[in-house]
């Protein structure tokens, strides 16, 4: 399990906004080429890390605006999941708190996994967004549809879509 947290110097609603323009991840996350909604709560993910090649498609299982995005990873032989949730600290400043599993494949990734260099990219993408929103004075757009995870599909119970975020109790079923 992958745990991080940034202190962003920008108001919640902005930090959260910012959060759903899944097309502009490639702007901070290294090794994302690009992310396409494909549907309500559907995306497709295009990848280059470390000269591997991936793409496959996750579903959003849990979004509450201004509060968390829960996710899981649907085909493409990559197994993630995971939540972010966002805390606002007072008028001006939100906590983004990020946890994940990723399963890794193959001897490289698992020994990149146990090398921590994982867990490092994860925070060195945080640290990257919370300049990408700081940098701005406004977020580049917004989702703030809510999305149940009674809605979602997939083999996977609702509830069983996200790992529980530190300090807060599992999204509700």
């Amino acid at each position: 399990m992958l745990h991080d947290t940034v202190r962003v110097n920008a108001p919640l609603r902005q930090v959260y906004d910012q959060w759903t323009r899944f097309e502009e991840f490639p702007r901070f996350m290294h090794g994302v080429v690009a992310v396409e909604r494909t549907g309500v709560r559907h995306l497709h993910w295009r990848t280059n890390i470390a000269g591997i090649r991936r793409e496959f498609d996750a579903e959003i299982v849990d979004q509450l605006p201004d509060e968390r995005i829960a996710w899981r990873s649907v085909g493409g032989g990559v197994h993630q999941r995971g939540v972010v949730t966002f805390t606002p600290i007072d008028a001006r400043h939100t906590r983004v708190r990020l946890a994940m599993e990723v399963e890794p494949e193959g001897v490289t990734e698992r020994t990149a996994a146990a090398l921590g260099i994982v867990s490092a990219r994860v925070s060195g993408d945080l640290q990257r967004f919370k300049h990408f929103v700081e940098d701005r004075h406004a977020a580049t757009g917004a989702e703030r549809g809510r999305i149940r995870p009674s809605e979602a599909t997939g083999p996977q119970s609702a509830g069983d879509g996200a790992p529980e975020a530190p300090g807060r109790g599992a999204p509700p079923a």
